[in-house]
């Protein structure tokens, strides 16, 4: 494979056609199985006997698991061939989500939705850099134009698809579909890509590497069981906080003391990086966790049939690839720190119209909003990461869009379990709250209707009276997790403020835009 020459002419590349076609099925393939089991959780509850807050795992593992892998994957391509393992991460890929749609309880469906993470984890980096290898730096922009819409597929078809598979045939085929599309690909990779120069002498820094690896899944770990265990009267969440803590510790010791490390403090140094990394964690909180609350609201207090609830949901994914179309014709034009101020603005208000929903909001109104923020994000994604990269050494860019990538991850997945395990806290303390104004002498048991559908004399009463009450702390709760989200994108927006303009498009290098 010849790469693109410095001064931008045409790369000479035999079926150039074919190879993006297959690599781009590969990161399709990939960014559907982010949402695709989204709409299937209820099913899948069932399935395994997981309680709400422990079938959230199913997407945290597989975010966390792709995170931790994200970064060495540039070090396995040099090491031992970019093809060898583009071919070894779509076959275990491919293996991990038959074994998912095997799974028959939830610690082997969470333990092989890791490894689905541990394989795909490189399908989105090595696709990216085959598609700069075999392109001009002309034609860099639309080459990563359509990069960046395969990556945006997944929040468009996957509940749509998983929608669709989970009514009409079962939960299970969300993952089984996974083989024909990584069937075709791993046959384009085989037949078209070429295999790249192997380096020896190249080195990972398996310490830190290895300490970041375990302060994130203790981190996992502890949001996620902390609220069924009563955090810290547990000595499980004890034991994981001080895991966490140690082994973070361990990191940054050895990161700042040794040299060629896994994470190079230097990165930090540049002002951009160091606010973008933030930016993008908040991004990774905001959007991902939003999805997971929008699928038990929609399923389980509107009662959408998974079909209806996957089609609803699409349109999030419409405003997104739109948006993003718009702004990359904007960048360049407009101060790039404008679009990110418009993106957060958008993104914020769509929170604050969801904190007023009720089980009643109609489904024009659910649409309209998810696509008004996936239109938030259209405006944040590309122009954050161009101008996260703008003052960044090229040198450094490789190993920033690493960096960047494990942010929005953990962002991913942290936003999941902490959103998830409020919910769950809140449905406790407003249903005690509202009980409290539940007693045989308030006035709306004066109503006849009222009192004989929900006599507090009887059982059938009292049942039907808590069904009430639990129901109205729950759309308060969901509330309070949007309002949440909302408030982190405002307080995003002095970060806009920090971060400097970028240099005119000529001196940009938009290589590293998406990853």
């Amino acid at each position: 494979m010849t790469s693109a020459s410095a001064t931008g002419a045409t790369p000479v590349v035999a079926n150039r056609g074919a190879i993006t076609a297959c690599v781009i099925l590969a990161v399709i393939m990939q960014a559907l199985d982010t949402t695709i089991a989204n709409v299937a959780l209820p099913y899948i509850q069932g399935s395994v006997s997981a309680s709400a807050d422990q079938i959230n795992w199913v997407l945290t593992s597989y975010i966390v698991a792709a995170a931790v892998m994200t970064p060495p994957s540039g070090y396995l391509a040099n090491r031992f061939g970019r093809k060898r393992i583009l071919l070894t991460s779509i076959t275990g890929f491919v293996v991990a989500s038959v074994l998912c749609g095997f799974a028959q309880s939830l610690p082997q469906i969470v333990g092989f939705r890791l490894l689905q993470g541990l394989f795909g984890a490189a399908l989105v980096p090595l696709s990216q850099s085959i598609l700069l290898d075999i392109y001009s730096v002309e034609e860099r922009g639309s080459a990563m134009a359509l990069f960046g819409v395969s990556v945006m597929v997944g929040p468009v078809l996957g509940p749509v698809i998983g929608g669709w598979l989970t009514e009409n045939v079962s939960w299970r085929w969300v993952f089984y579909i996974n083989v024909p599309i990584g069937a075709l690909a791993f046959a384009g990779v085989s037949l078209y890509v070429l295999e790249t120069k192997l380096d020896f002498k190249a080195r990972l820094d398996w310490l830190g590497f290895g300490m970041l690896s375990i302060t994130i899944a203790a981190l996992q770990m502890f949001l996620d069981r902390g609220e069924q265990l009563n955090w810290f009267s547990s000595s499980e969440i004890i034991v994981e906080a001080l895991i966490c803590a140690s082994a973070f510790y361990i990191f940054l010791v050895h990161t700042f003391t040794a040299r060629n490390t896994f994470v190079n403090p230097r990165l930090f140094l540049d002002r951009n990086f160091a606010v973008g990394m933030i930016f993008i964690f908040i991004i990774g909180i905001t959007y991902l966790a939003s999805l997971a609350l929008m699928t038990p609201y929609l399923q389980t207090l509107m009662g959408y049939p998974v079909v209806t609830a996957g089609i609803v949901m699409g349109p999030r994914g419409l405003g997104t690839m739109a948006c993003m179309f718009l702004v990359g014709r904007l960048i360049g034009k407009v101060d790039t720190r404008w679009l990110l101020l418009i993106g957060l603005l958008i993104t914020a208000w769509a929170m604050y119209d969801m904190t007023g929903w009720t089980p009643d909001v109609s489904q024009w109104t659910i649409i309209s909003t998810g696509f008004i923020q996936g239109a938030g994000l259209g405006f944040l994604f590309v122009p954050l990461t161009t101008i996260t990269f703008a003052t960044l050494a090229p040198e450094r860019r490789a190993e920033g869009t690493g960096l960047y990538n494990l942010s929005r991850n953990i962002g991913s997945s942290v936003g999941i379990s902490v959103v998830t395990a409020l919910l769950t806290q809140n449905v406790q303390i407003n249903h005690a709250n509202i009980a409290t104004y539940v007693t045989p002498f308030n006035q709306a048991f004066g109503d006849p209707a009222i009192f004989k559908a929900m006599n507090p004399y009887t059982a059938a009463g009292r049942a039907a009276l808590d069904g009430v009450v639990t129901l109205q702390a729950t759309v308060i709760s969901y509330m309070n997790d949007f309002k949440l989200m909302m408030i982190l994108s405002l307080a995003a927006i002095p970060l806009v403020l920090l971060l400097r303009k970028p240099g005119t498009p000529a001196k940009v290098d938009h290589s590293a835009v998406m990853e």
